[in-house]
């Protein structure tokens, strides 16, 4: 997949996603080519969407209106439908990246790409995993985030552990994939794709592995390195460079 090429309608839902995420999003947009359109929507006469205002100036986005015409209903999915269908038909883009954690935005997607757009996805690990799995590529923006602040606390990570245990929280539901599950659809995928010898090209596993799991990345285990490093360290699995290229196979049984 050539990502560097593409150009993008960056479509960010303000009533659904928090600001504190938009050097993220804008970063991780980037990876994959030139933004062309920067759009935010919500109800910009609401307090709610105060704290987006300044990082709209901050980052060249255009806000939407959308006003709130019926109570508890996000009103700019509305909007954010419309706009992102006369972006399609203007063939300006070949690229849609919508950021919401609202399922609600499931059958947009699966439009868009039936005209042959590439759509990824970014939104928090509560997304639910309808809206996931029909992206072509989705990033949790609470996981990522998260690792960049490990990455610049990581040596205060043992300061300060409380004496008393805690009752734990209840966590959110999440639509991040069990490892387990990653590891067993690792395993079939060797299996099916091995040449003779027992190993596979990463680049087709990691390639299936994608399609199956558009949100997968270590990041979401606590781990901000890359996929291959990530599989490499579990015990599962072995790697090889053979000529450039990278192979995997499933570490056999040992009797």
């Amino acid at each position: 997949m050539n990502i560097e090429n593409k150009s993008i309608a960056l479509l960010i839902d303000a009533e659904n996603i928090s600001q504190s995420y938009i050097e993220i999003i804008i970063d991780e947009a980037n990876k994959y080519g030139k933004i062309n359109y920067r759009r935010v929507y919500g109800d910009w006469t609401t307090s709610q969407l105060t704290p987006w205002k300044q990082r709209i100036n901050e980052f060249g986005m255009t806000p939407v209106q959308q006003y709130t015409n019926t109570p508890g209903k996000n009103a700019s999915d509305f909007t954010l439908v419309i706009d992102a269908m006369d972006i399609l038909y203007s063939g300006k883009v070949n690229s849609f990246c919508i950021v919401s954690s609202d399922s609600d935005f499931t059958k947009l997607v699966t439009r868009l790409r039936e005209d042959n757009m590439f759509v990824f996805g970014m939104g928090e690990s509560k997304t639910p995993i309808s809206l996931v799995n029909s992206c072509e590529a989705f990033a949790y923006l609470d996981k990522m985030k998260a690792a960049i602040q490990a990455e610049v606390v990581e040596e205060k990570k043992e300061e300060e552990k409380p004496s008393k245990k805690r009752k734990a929280k209840q966590k959110p539901e999440s639509s991040i994939t069990p490892i387990a599950k990653i590891k067993a659809e690792l395993v079939n995928l060797i299996n099916d794709n091995m040449e003779e010898d027992g190993w596979a090209y990463w680049s087709l596993i990691a390639q299936l592995l994608m399609k199956k799991f558009p949100g997968f990345h270590p990041r979401n285990y606590g781990e901000n390195i890359r996929p291959l490093a990530f599989i490499e360290k579990m015990d599962d699995f072995e790697v090889k460079k053979l000529n450039t290229v990278m192979h995997i196979r499933n570490k056999p049984k040992t009797p």
